[in-house]
């Protein structure tokens, strides 16, 4: 491990810049989703590779996906560097659930929602109804969205508290939510600073799911209790 020169850390921005402008490219290029999560990929594989990220994925309990059944994987979040990480976490059609104002960025706002990327509207009920629509929808057709119920970074090492919205989502899809513990991603790129720090051994820890059909919107604090210690024990992370 290693923190880097200004210098690196220029080169690092604009390869980064790079192999996004690039796999955005190849994106545009294809209609098949088997095609864009390939793309996805290899995306995040390069992405991690410009830090030089050694990750292993634990996996003891054998958690597999199985067809025709609704997902969602939640975890920290701790770096911008867990979206790759998750994407490579578990096999399947991996879409991040995103905040609204990243789709409003010109020509990647337009790239995201061709590569079926998701989001729900916090500040307007209407469109928030039309958005969990849309994303019950894509679910539906195979679509697994990654969630970080803490709703933001941290940025003092230890689990934010979970936002609601994200199991009201689950308990209406009666998904499974896979628990994921990412262990030593926030020390790639601290909190609001420039300090790379090269080299870093990152972990990802999944969990058994927990089927939201065991749970109802009166028992909901339960359900989030239950994520929330699984997350905790699976990060690390304390309170």
């Amino acid at each position: 491990m290693a923190k880097v020169s200004k210098i690196h850390v220029l080169w690092i921005m604009l390869k980064t810049i790079y192999i996004s402008l690039k796999y955005s490219v190849a994106s545009m290029r294809v209609t098949a989703r088997p095609d864009i999560d390939r793309i996805a990929r290899q995306w995040s594989k390069d992405l991690l590779a410009c830090v030089d990220v050694h990750y292993t994925i634990h996996n003891p309990h054998q958690v597999q996906l199985q067809p025709n059944r609704p997902y969602i994987l939640m975890s920290n979040h701790a770096s911008h560097y867990d979206i790759p990480l998750i994407l490579l976490s578990v096999p399947g059609s991996i879409r991040m659930i995103s905040k609204k104002e990243i789709f409003r960025i010109p020509i990647w706002g337009y790239i995201l929602r061709r590569a079926e990327f998701l989001t729900i509207e916090r500040n307007n009920p209407q469109q928030a109804i039309k958005d969990l629509e849309l994303v019950k929808e894509k679910m539906q057709s195979g679509i697994i969205p990654w969630i970080a119920p803490e709703g933001t970074r941290s940025r003092h090492g230890k689990l934010n508290p979970f936002k609601k919205g994200a199991f009201m989502l689950a308990l209406q899809t009666q998904a499974l939510i896979i628990p994921i513990g990412i262990r030593g991603s926030g020390n790639i790129l601290p909190p609001d600073t420039w300090d790379f720090n090269i080299g870093q051994d990152v972990e990802i820890h999944i969990n058994p799911p927990i089927d939201t059909t065991n749970y109802s919107i009166t028992t909901r604090n339960e359900l989030i209790s239950a994520v929330r210690q699984s997350i905790q024990e699976a990060s690390g992370m304390p309170d």
